[in-house]
């Protein structure tokens, strides 16, 4: 997925309030394709929404708004390489929760990808072209909040693909009920926020423009689209597809930010191209009982 950064001007409640619209939108859209749309109303139930979506939709949630942040302190490819840490904390909460084993090759991409996590982030505090407080910001407000929002994506999606699996939940309904559901989370939390402030004081989109609804559609239609690309092509070659929007991620920096990566990135890309590829090419197999 290749992120866009807003300009700071833009309050980051807003944004994610914008993009959770989209994404019921859009599934709404998908369920009218496939004819699933129609038998909604029979088949929902709120407990059954609540249950299995509930806990999931706040996690995105606040996921979202640490994404926002992270990649304001962030140049683009280093935020995309960095989000794939979600990567590692997916495959950790598996198995805690579902149980889920790894084989012995995507144990070790996973520590090949925690290997090039850390390399980013000494890059970002080790940068010579920052001040004191550029690294200070850098890390807390970048970095951090981007582990955090990816440790949180690990949790919610096991969570997610455990309701799939127990409460047979379709991907696009379980979309609607968690933007719904995050989206009431945001606006309860504004009565207090920072941002609920700044949104009573200049409007709800105040600092937009029509560019910044090129990452807010792209990030709502991205998510549907990852899930439909794993069902259809398999996880192979979605590894493929990670691969490539980084490629394209550092193509498009280099063009419209006129900013090269630092040696740190470049040093980063291999390891993560090569963790996401071996991840995906070897999946875990149970062995055969023989008598």
């Amino acid at each position: 997925m290749i992120w866009v950064q807003f300009r700071n001007s833009v309050i980051v409640s807003s944004a994610v309030i914008t993009c959770e619209w989209a994404k019921v939108g859009f599934a709404l859209i998908f369920m009218a394709w496939d004819g699933t749309l129609w038998s909604l109303g029979k088949e929902w139930t709120l407990s059954g929404a609540l249950i299995a979506s509930g806990l999931p939709a706040a996690m995105y949630a606040l996921q979202n708004s640490l994404l926002q942040l992270g990649y304001r302190h962030l140049d683009s490819l280093t935020f995309s390489m960095l989000n794939q840490s979600k990567l590692l904390f997916t495959a950790l909460f598996m198995f805690l929760i579902l149980r889920i084993k790894q084989s012995s090759h995507q144990v070790g991409a996973l520590a090949i990808l925690l290997g090039a996590s850390l390399l980013l982030c000494i890059g970002e505090s080790s940068s010579s072209s920052k001040s004191n407080n550029a690294h200070r910001e850098a890390i807390l407000s970048g970095v951090l909040p981007t582990l955090i929002a990816s440790i949180l994506s690990g949790l919610a999606s096991t969570l997610c693909q455990w309701a799939a699996q127990v409460k047979r939940r379709s991907s696009y309904l379980m979309t609607i009920e968690m933007s719904a559901i995050g989206t009431l989370c945001l606006f309860v939390s504004m009565l207090w926020s920072p941002d609920g402030q700044t949104i009573r004081r200049h409007g709800f989109f105040y600092g937009w423009t029509l560019y910044t609804f090129i990452p807010i559609f792209t990030n709502a239609i991205g998510g549907i689209l990852v899930g439909l690309v794993t069902t259809a092509a398999g996880g192979v070659r979605k590894g493929f597809v990670i691969v490539m929007a980084l490629l394209v991620t550092a193509l498009l920096q280099l063009i419209f930010e006129g900013k090269s990566p630092s040696t740190y990135t470049w040093s980063a890309m291999p390891l993560v191209v090569s963790s996401v590829i071996l991840y995906q090419r070897y999946p875990y197999r149970e062995k055969s009982k023989t008598q």
